[in-house]
């Protein structure tokens, strides 16, 4: 994996010099592993001209969570306490040495008074915008980066394949969401992707709810949304069940409508497609059944070193899909006071020449009654 972060870096540092920027600091964390390998807490990196620098306030753990380093990468350890590491790398920058004489930040991520002590260790240095570069960068995955999701995915699978074959009458919503996250972990997550949701009766289908001791009844709709962080990267399940022997008539209405909303925006991933299109695809759906008001504002997001990331399929997103670009295709809709479906899904990219988009979370999508 060395030769792939440096590659990463490279290409980093080719698009910092046709802006004409010397060197780039990378201050937010899933980009900092994204280059580097690993996150030590606080960490940043100084891509240089020549040389790239990771700052550190304490030696790289090797844990899991924090991943693992580029073993070619230069480490910088800082000797004071309460040091910045982001300081520390501005006074490298501006030094004879290194002779940078601009600097490209992620000014979306640092803090004002960062940027003002940036601004004070090298007031000789020209601060620029470097924007979501690294962020555009991670969207399309490699081979390597799909096999973490696609293991991510299985792991959700199995933990809310054994959740279902537990007895659910009783538990509270709250109890649900900390089985699930242990089973994740039993089964090799580093933990979970995001907090784990579980909504019952009421509260089912409602995006992000946070569970909460309501018990789970009979003829209950049951939500629960979850998912996986493996060796950084994170993907997301979520389905809806029914409690009880038989789903009420409305229950199966609802339901069938949320799946044709999501599986029309499963095939609407194609390579080419724009983001927005994907978004009509399954809004369209659900839009035309009297439910436009109160729905998402997007259909599905990009996922990776984080859960939430470009590209979003959103009703205003600019920009068309790659290859190679993992995404969730999520529709709900929630009826105030009686509940709700969700349907979410990770999937990847991929031509139509190579099977069209890789379903990475595999658990059934039929209405089960548990």
């Amino acid at each position: 994996m060395s030769d792939v972060y440096a590659a990463r870096r490279a290409l980093l540092r080719d698009r910092c010099a046709a802006a004409g920027t010397s060197a780039a600091l990378i201050t937010r964390p899933a980009n900092v592993r994204y280059l580097a390998g690993a996150f030590p807490e606080g960490a940043v990196l100084l891509i240089g001209p020549a040389e790239d620098v990771l700052f550190c306030a304490t030696s790289p753990s090797g844990e899991a969570d924090e991943g693992r380093l580029d073993e070619h990468l230069r480490l910088s350890l800082l000797s004071g306490p309460g040091s910045d590491p982001a300081v520390a790398a501005a006074d490298l920058a501006r030094s004879a040495d290194v002779r940078v004489d601009s600097l490209a930040v992620e000014e979306h991520h640092l803090t004002v008074a960062r940027h003002r002590a940036l601004g004070s260790v090298a007031p000789r240095l020209r601060l620029t915008d470097l924007g979501n570069a690294v962020e555009q960068q991670r969207v399309i995955k490699d081979e390597e980066e799909i096999a973490c999701l696609r293991i991510a995915a299985e792991i959700a699978d199995q933990a809310l394949g054994e959740l279902l074959e537990s007895i659910l009458v009783g538990r509270t919503e709250r109890h649900l969401a900390l089985e699930l996250e242990r089973r994740l972990v039993d089964h090799g997550a580093d933990g979970p992707a995001f907090p784990t949701s579980v909504g019952a009766g009421p509260h089912s289908g409602r995006a992000r709810h946070r569970p909460s001791d309501r018990r789970v009844e009979e003829g209950d709709f049951l939500s629960v949304c979850l998912g996986a962080n493996y060796r950084g990267y994170r993907c997301e399940i979520g389905r809806t069940f029914v409690i009880g022997t038989t789903p009420a008539d409305w229950q199966i209405e609802l339901y069938d409508l949320v799946f044709a909303a999501q599986r029309a925006g499963r095939e609407a991933l194609v390579p080419g497609a724009a983001y927005r299109d994907v978004d009509h695809a399954a809004r369209s759906v659900l839009d035309s059944a009297g439910h436009g008001e109160g729905l998402a504002p997007w259909t599905g997001h990009g996922v990776g070193l984080e859960i939430d990331e470009d590209p979003q399929l959103a009703p205003t997103a600019m920009g068309k899909l790659d290859a190679c670009v993992p995404v969730t295709v999520e529709p709900g809709v929630h009826l105030p006071g009686r509940g709700g479906v969700r349907i979410d899904d990770t999937l990847v990219v991929r031509p139509e020449a190579d099977g069209g988009p890789e379903l990475l979370t595999i658990t059934t999508k039929e209405l089960l009654a548990l």
